[in-house]
C-alpha cells in the first residue's frame, strides 16, 4: 500500500525528526535513554506545575503532578506527584496561590532528587496540559543539566483541542476565551481546587478525555449566538 503525504506535512515533520535525533545523539547520561523508546500504544501523560512565579528564569517549581492515561480511562491510581523545595523563599502571593507555607517546602527534597523518578513515569509518552509549553519550560531548566537534553516528548495543548472544538469553524470577530474555567464550564467538568497540581491535572485529564471524543465523533461545542437587534423603526 503506498501513501501519500503532502509537502507541507513533510516540511512540519522534518524538523521535528531531525531534532528528535539530536536530542539522542546529545543525551548525556544514557541512563535516560528510555525517553526515546516507543511509548505503550493509547497512552499519554497529563503534567501539570505549580511555581513561585510566571519567570520561566528566575522563578521555581513547588510542586510537580502527573497523571497517566490509557484509551479514555484516567489512571488515578498511576499518578506522580512531588512537592519540592524551591530555590527561593516562597513569596506572599505565591503562598496565597498554592497555600503551601515555607514551612511545609522547607522539609521537601529539591527538584534535582524528584527529576529522575518523574522522567522515568512519563517515559517517551506525549505531555499534555494547560499551557504545558510553560510547564514544559519550567521543567526543561533543571532536565536539560541532568540529562543533556530537554523534554523530547510530543506536546498536546488543551487550549488548542478545545479551540478547535469549539472556534474552528467560528466566523470572523468572535469572542474567543479560553479560559480554565471556560473549558471547565462547556465541559461540565466539576471544578477542584485550582492551582493545586494533583487536582489541576486530574480535572485536564477530563478534560482531553472528553475533547478526544467530541473530536472521533465529529462533535463541535455550541458558541453562544448573538440575537440581532429588533428595531421597531428601522433606522
Amino acid at each position: 500500500m503506498s501513501v501519500t503525504t503532502s509537502s507541507s506535512a513533510c516540511s512540519k515533520m522534518l524538523p521535528r525528526v531531525l531534532k528528535r535525533l539530536l536530542h539522542q545523539a546529545t543525551l548525556s547520561n544514557q541512563s535516560f535513554r528510555f525517553m526515546f523508546d516507543r511509548p505503550p500504544d493509547d497512552d499519554v501523560v497529563v503534567i501539570d506545575c505549580e511555581t513561585t512565579g510566571l519567570n520561566v528564569r528566575t522563578d521555581d517549581v513547588v510542586t510537580i503532578a502527573a497523571i497517566k492515561i490509557r484509551g479514555n480511562r484516567i489512571l488515578t491510581s498511576e499518578h506522580f506527584e512531588a512537592v519540592v523545595h524551591p530555590d527561593s523563599e516562597m513569596g506572599a502571593e505565591a503562598i496565597k496561590i498554592h497555600r503551601l507555607r515555607q514551612s511545609d517546602v522547607e522539609a521537601a527534597p529539591i527538584v534535582w532528587k524528584v527529576l529522575p523518578s518523574f522522567l522515568r513515569f512519563i517515559g517517551a509518552r506525549p505531555l499534555i496540559g494547560y499551557y504545558v509549553d510553560f510547564d514544559i519550560a519550567m521543567l526543561d531548566k533543571y532536565i536539560l543539566p541532568l540529562v543533556g537534553i530537554e523534554l523530547p516528548n510530543e506536546r498536546i495543548e488543551i487550549s488548542r483541542l478545545y479551540y478547535e472544538r469549539k472556534y474552528g469553524d467560528a466566523p470572523p470577530n468572535t469572542s474567543i476565551d479560553l479560559s480554565f474555567a471556560a473549558i471547565l464550564r462547556d465541559l461540565d467538568i466539576p471544578a477542584l481546587a485550582q492551582h493545586d497540581a494533583f487536582d489541576d491535572a486530574l480535572m485536564t485529564a477530563m478534560m482531553f478525555v472528553q475533547l478526544r471524543d467530541l473530536a472521533e465523533r465529529g462533535v463541535r461545542i455550541a458558541r453562544q449566538r448573538t440575537s440581532p437587534v429588533f428595531n421597531p423603526t428601522g433606522a
